[in-house]
C-alpha cells in the first residue's frame, strides 16, 4: 500500500501555487514538488504540513491508500493462509471428536 494525497487537488482553492502551499505547510518548495512529482515519498512533516495548509478537511479529503501489486498478492497470501489455517483445526477438531 501506498499513501497518496489530494492536496494538490485541493490546493487552488486556497492557494495561488506551490510556494504559498508550502509555506501554509511549513515545508519546502523542492519537497511538495517531489512530491507532486512522485519522485519523493510522503513523510511525516508532509502529512503534519498538510492537516495546517487545509485545517478544515478530514484525513480522508488529504490522503488515501492506494493498492499496489505487490501488497495485493501478500494480503491473497495471508487471506489463504488464514483458510488453510482454519481448515485444519476443522479437521483436527473432527478428528478428535471421531476418536472419542
Amino acid at each position: 500500500m501506498i499513501l497518496k494525497t489530494r492536496v494538490f487537488e485541493l490546493c487552488p482553492e486556497r492557494y495561488r501555487n506551490l510556494s504559498e502551499l508550502a509555506q501554509a505547510m511549513g515545508i519546502s518548495v523542492s519537497q511538495v514538488y517531489r512530491v507532486r512529482e512522485g519522485k519523493r515519498h510522503i513523510n511525516q512533516k508532509f502529512f503534519i504540513g498538510a492537516i495546517k495548509a487545509f485545517p478544515e478537511r478530514k484525513l480522508d479529503d488529504l490522503f488515501y491508500f492506494e493498492w499496489t501489486a505487490d501488497t495485493m498478492v501478500h494480503h491473497q497470501v495471508l487471506r489463504l493462509t488464514s483458510i488453510s489455517r482454519q481448515r485444519k483445526t476443522r479437521q483436527l477438531a473432527l478428528s478428535s471428536k471421531e476418536s472419542k
